[in-house]
């Protein structure tokens, strides 16, 4: 039996919520250029609907994450209202210091001090950004790393980085959390400035109790035991969110779940673990405000179909983690059954989640099965034919 009842399984199903990218609404493609998609959203407003949609189907979306300047606002304050009329809030802010041409040889690690300093100013100003949508996050990536052997010196840069990071976390206001993202190669192909969840926690650790870890979970070299990284970080009390993807290769910002279901289910039952113990323990409490994101870009899919798919899927994953018999797996290792306590997870992962999400959406006034609800909408029709013609302006170019 589940150490949780039906009942109560319900009950934490229903305080999840998962923040969608602004960007995963864009229209995008490969690195060798975009493909044609009719109903992707041209500017934020239109992000902001297509968001709202994919809220409205699932239940588990209320906040929309930016890209600072893929995303521009004259009024950041009316934006935040616009975003609450929709029933969306304003979530994690990203900056974007990897596109301009000052950031060829790197950003907050560049030689030059001029670089590193308009790098600093773009977070300051998110900073700002954030303070007016109501948001309590300011999620960073780099794309600082280099290419050749001898091309710049390692530990250089990493004290550049740290003194940038060092004035970015004095500007960050009380509540404010800095979520710091790795990734192991790409852009650049020689080393990477922030290129594993190691270097991401040296670095939070060193600035203080407000930057904590980010996990993309396709940012990792095949193989990579993500589950393991994620109780590290939970035991060290720094993990501080998510970028819910799925990869085949490197970095594919795939759909959730539609690799690797099995390695989410693993992810979140190492979450629902800690999550248990409560805040008494520093994996607890971690567990506890642990923020959820999803990063996607959706070349071929329908953005709000992906979006959704997504959600179903991370679902299905909390569901099974919160079924597993906690007193049993433990049981079993201590006696070091090996096979007993993978069984116990097993049981779980197997069981069929999909009528519980069913009867959760009911008793929540949402339609059983969100994807072909909003198959049934005439949204997509009415997008396609308000959006026919427009391009977004800047944006991504994968």
């Amino acid at each position: 039996m589940p150490i949780l009842d039906r009942t109560a399984i319900k009950a934490h199903l229903r305080t999840q919520t998962v923040e969608q990218p602004s960007w995963g609404f864009m229209a995008t493609g490969t690195r060798f250029g975009k493909f044609p998609q009719p109903w992707a959203a041209t500017n934020l407003d239109e992000k902001l609907a297509d968001a709202a949609q994919a809220h409205r189907f699932t239940g588990i979306l209320p906040k929309i994450a930016l890209h600072i300047p893929w995303d521009t606002c004259s009024d950041w304050s009316a934006l935040k209202g616009k975003a609450r009329d929709l029933g969306l809030g304003i979530g994690a802010i990203n900056p974007n210091v990897f596109q301009d041409a000052d950031y060829q040889y790197g950003s907050v690690c560049h030689p030059d001090a001029k670089v590193r300093r308009k790098a600093v100013q773009v977070h300051l100003d998110c900073i700002a950004i954030a303070k007016a949508t109501g948001s309590d996050a300011l999620s960073l990536w780099f794309a600082d790393g280099t290419n050749y052997p001898g091309q710049d010196d390692f530990r250089g840069r990493r004290q550049r980085m740290l003194a940038s990071f060092q004035e970015i976390y004095a500007g960050l206001p009380a509540g404010m959390r800095l979520l710091i993202e790795y990734k192991c190669y790409e852009p650049a192909w020689y080393h990477t400035d922030l290129a594993d969840w190691g270097a991401a926690a040296l670095l939070a650790k060193k600035l203080g109790p407000q930057a904590t870890v980010l996990v993309d979970t396709g940012h990792h070299f095949q193989g990579t035991n993500i589950e393991w990284i994620v109780a590290s970080l939970l035991d060290e009390g720094i993990l501080g969110g998510f970028h819910f993807n799925a990869r085949k290769n490197g970095d594919d910002d795939l759909t959730v779940g539609s690799i690797n279901p099995y390695e989410l289910f693993l992810i979140y039952n190492e979450l629902v673990g800690a999550a248990a113990e409560g805040n008494g323990t520093a994996a607890g409490a971690c567990a506890n405000r642990v923020a959820y994101m999803f990063d996607q870009c959706h070349a071929y899919k329908n953005t709000i179909e992906a979006t959704i798919q997504s959600a179903m899927a991370v679902q299905e994953a909390y569901a099974k983690a919160l079924m597993i018999d906690r007193a049993a797996l433990a049981a079993a290792r201590l006696a070091c059954d090996v096979t007993g306590a993978e069984e116990v997870l097993k049981e779980a992962y197997h069981t069929d989640v999909r009528p519980l999400l069913r009867e959760l959406r009911q008793d929540q006034g949402l339609d059983p099965e969100p994807l072909n609800a909003f198959r049934r909408s005439d949204y997509t029709a009415k997008a396609i034919a308000a959006r026919s013609g427009k391009q977004m302006a800047g944006g991504s170019g994968f």
